[in-house]
Order: structure tokens, then sequence, then C-alpha cells
């Protein structure tokens, strides 16, 4: 009998690890790496001022995928569910401040409360104005998501919770399409503040003006570009400190680690998983508001790919680490801007989820996660 368990708990041949397989995938990966760096490295000594717009292209893009990746990655970390309805979740905050621009033209309710206010505080308070208004409804959004449609399966085995999750995403899109919600057609979308461009070249930094010639070796950017780097930034430091310094923060880890214990020590679990969707709402909501104000244009469907990208940033990343999803996100910007300025734009899709088939072959737990530990 005692030689029968032996057997049966010694790992069998075929499943012991395939180091060939691992070195030969390291070593495509190795070659893949050394070709993008030749590449890169020929179109920056070729053109400069190129190469530099396109590394702030992708900074953009890859600070905008940051608030979205960051909900990704602290859903799955406290509940291990793949939440594919952020993506959406984003859309709905994008409308919403469409709506608040279009029809209400709520960025200016300071100079209409206080009409001696100076222009630029009216746009400062107008613009903070709609994007928290979109951010707490996308809050509603989410935490009536997750007590409708996950808090039921919480038990159950997590492909439900997962099947559940992509059927939220579809209604939320093609709900969102009726011409009595949103509109199924692209919209232009109206910024709620001017925009104000500069560029940097031999002789310093200077103005956009509207008419004048940009010179060929000019680097240029924006105050949305900026906007979005600063509020990116500002949301991982105050991410960081929820996590690590509060009382709220040591529920999330706790919660993460071990949820029957972490209710036996007196943690109301249900409540820092909402709080959990909640915070991630609100961020994703920060990102569509800004993702529409950089791009100009909003659809129903315009969640998924964003949505798709953050999630294979936050895997990148190691999912389930807020500085992982942060790097993973401003990788998948530079991955896309470089695809697109020296490869195809139509490409720029292609290589983001070979980004994520290579990640899930080489280092499946992504650049900050750490193998999971089985529990004693």
């Amino acid at each position: 009998m005692q030689n029968t368990i032996v057997e049966q708990n010694s790992p069998p041949t075929h499943l012991k690890p395939r180091a060939s397989l691992a070195w030969v995938g390291k070593g495509f990966l190795l070659v893949l790496a050394l070709l993008v760096i030749y590449m890169v490295g020929r179109n920056l000594l070729q053109n400069p001022s190129l190469f530099a717009n396109i590394i702030l292209s992708g900074l953009q893009m890859g600070f905008v995928y940051a608030l979205i990746a960051l909900g990704y990655t602290m859903v799955y970390g406290i509940v291990k569910l793949i939440n594919f309805a952020h993506g959406d979740v984003f859309m709905v905050g994008a409308f919403v401040s469409y709506y608040m621009v279009y029809r209400f033209d709520f960025q200016n309710w300071p100079q209409n409360v206080f009409p001696g206010m100076s222009p630029i505080l009216v746009a400062v308070i107008g613009t903070i104005s709609i994007i928290v208004i979109s951010m707490i409804v996308c809050v509603f959004l989410a935490t009536t998501i997750e007590r409708v449609a996950y808090k039921p399966l919480r038990d159950a085995p997590r492909i439900a919770a997962l099947i559940t999750a992509i059927g939220v995403s579809f209604f939320l899109e093609f709900f969102g399409a009726l011409n009595f919600v949103f509109t199924p057609r692209f919209i232009p979308y109206k910024r709620p503040f001017e925009v104000v461009a500069w560029y940097i070249d031999t002789t310093g930094f200077h103005s956009i003006i509207e008419g004048t010639k940009i010179p060929s070796t000019a680097i240029t950017f924006s105050n949305i570009f900026l906007i979005i780097m600063v509020v990116s930034i500002l949301v991982q430091i105050f991410l960081q400190f929820l996590v690590k310094k509060t009382k709220m923060g040591v529920a999330m880890r706790a919660v993460s680690f071990d949820k029957p214990t972490a209710r036996l020590m007196g943690i109301n679990v249900d409540q820092v998983i909402s709080f959990t969707f909640a915070v991630g709402a609100a961020f994703a909501g920060l990102g569509g508001v800004l993702y529409a104000i950089a791009y100009s244009s909003i659809n129903t469907q315009m969640g998924i790919l964003p949505g798709l990208k953050a999630f294979v940033a936050a895997v990148l990343g190691g999912i389930g680490s807020i500085p992982g999803a942060f790097v993973g996100a401003l990788i998948m910007g530079q991955a896309e801007a470089l695809t697109m300025g020296f490869i195809s734009t139509p490409m720029r899709d292609a290589v983001a989820f070979t980004i994520l088939i290579f990640v899930l072959l080489i280092r499946p737990t992504g650049i900050f996660g750490e193998p999971e530990k089985e529990k004693a």
C-alpha cells in the first residue's frame, strides 16, 4: 500500500518540466528582441525627431492603458476574476463626459455661477467637475454589476464568473448602441478646454500657433499629453499609498491572500471586494474621459481593444501587481506606437497580442509577478 501511494504521488514522466522547449522559446524571444532593437536603433539614427514624437505618442497611450490596467489587476488580485466588462465601464465614462460637455455645457458652470472668474480657472474647475461626475457614474455602474452579476457567483467555479463577465461586457456594448441610450455611430468629441501645443527644436522651446509651419526636426507635445501623464502618475502613487498605508489597503491585501481567514479576523470581505471594484471603475472612468479628450472620437465599441490591451499590460507586468500594471501599460503603449510608426498601423493590435503569447510562454507570472505558492 505504501509503495502504491508513493507511486501515485510521484509526478508522471510526461508532466516534468520541458527544459528544451523553454529554451527554444527563450531563444526565439532573444532573436526577436535583437531584431526589434536593430529596427528601433536604425530608425532612431535616421530620424531622431520622428522617433522622439513616436515615443511621446506611445507614452500617452501607455498612460491611458495604465488607468484601465490598474482596475484589471486590482480586481484579479482580490477575487481572481478577469473582469472583461471593465473596458466597457471605461466607455461609459467617456460617454458621460461627452453628454456633460455637449448637452449641458457643464465645463462652463463656474463661469455661470461666478461671472468674473478667470478663464483658465473656469476650464480647470469645469474639467475636473466633468471627470468627477464620470467617475461617480462608473463607480455606481461597476458596484451594481458586482452586486448583481458577480457576487452570486463568488463561490461558483471561476469559469462561470468569467462567462458572466463576458456577457456583461456584450450587454453594455450593445445596450449602449441603442439609439435611445447612446448611439451606434462614431461621435466627434468636444473637448472641455482648448488644446495648447508646443514644440522643441535646436532653437529652443516654442508655442505652436495656428497657421505657422513647424520645423521638420521639432518634437511636439500638447497640454493633453501633460495632463494624461501627470494624472496617471498621481493615480499610481495614490494606489500605492492606499494599498500600503491605509486600513482598507491592509484589508485588501488580507482578502487577496486568504478570504476565510480574513473573515475570521473581522474583515468585511464583501465590502472590500465592492470597494476594489469601485476604485478600479473610478480610474477606468477617468481613463475614458482622458482617452476621449486625447483622441476626440468615441463610440460604444471603444472599450474593447483598449480594455484587452490593458489586460495584456496587466498580464505583462504581473497581474495582481499595481507597479506591474503601470510598467506593462507603458511597454504596451510603446510597442503599439513603434509598430504604427515603423511597421504598419493594422499590425499594432497583432503585436499587442503577440506580446501576450510570448509572456504566457516565457514568463506566465509577468515581469513583477511571483509564482503562486501553495497555502499550507
